[in-house]
């Protein structure tokens, strides 16, 4: 027997935007706030509850999972994924948002492309790496990399 898929389709809805705000479709984006001058690149998927600060640029292939929150002047390159499940039933919390974890990003964050970002709070002024992965908090001004990512170099206000 043969039955019919059901087919649903990438949306941008019920979503609380700054003044101009750019989305590029196709995207997937909803119930979420994207604060003044924001930039949503194409094939990215923002989930519910999500929180975006000003000017900040999220370029394509990106995922971005609920409970997530975002500072201003951010840059959130091609591909970076955001984990809010960390598996501590030995598998996938199928549904039981109490076993979620939350990640809140600073202002001025850059990350490469390709990272992978943890339940974790990063600092203000902070660079990931392409193809980080950041396990831990980081709590320090820095440019960090490698899996699990590490501190690299110190950066101070005049950098």
């Amino acid at each position: 027997m043969t039955s019919v898929p059901l087919i649903l389709n990438a949306s941008i809805r019920d979503v609380t935007c700054g003044e101009r705000v750019r989305i590029v479709a196709p995207a997937n984006v909803y119930e979420c706030t994207l604060g003044d001058d924001c930039f949503v690149g194409p094939f990215v998927e923002i989930q519910t509850g999500v929180k975006i600060g000003a000017r900040t640029r999220i370029q394509s292939h990106a995922f971005i999972c609920e409970l997530v929150e975002i500072g201003e002047d951010c840059f959130i390159s091609h591909g970076v994924m955001f984990v809010n499940d960390l598996f501590s039933v030995g598998g996938p919390a199928r549904g039981r948002r109490e076993l979620w974890r939350s990640t809140t990003i600073g202002a001025r964050v850059s990350i490469g492309s390709n990272a992978t970002i943890l339940p974790v709070r990063i600092s203000d002024d902070v660079v990931i790496g392409a193809g980080a992965v950041v396990t831990r908090d980081i709590s320090e001004a820095g440019i960090y990399a490698g899996n699990p990512a590490r501190l690299l170099r110190r950066l101070s206000p005049t950098d």
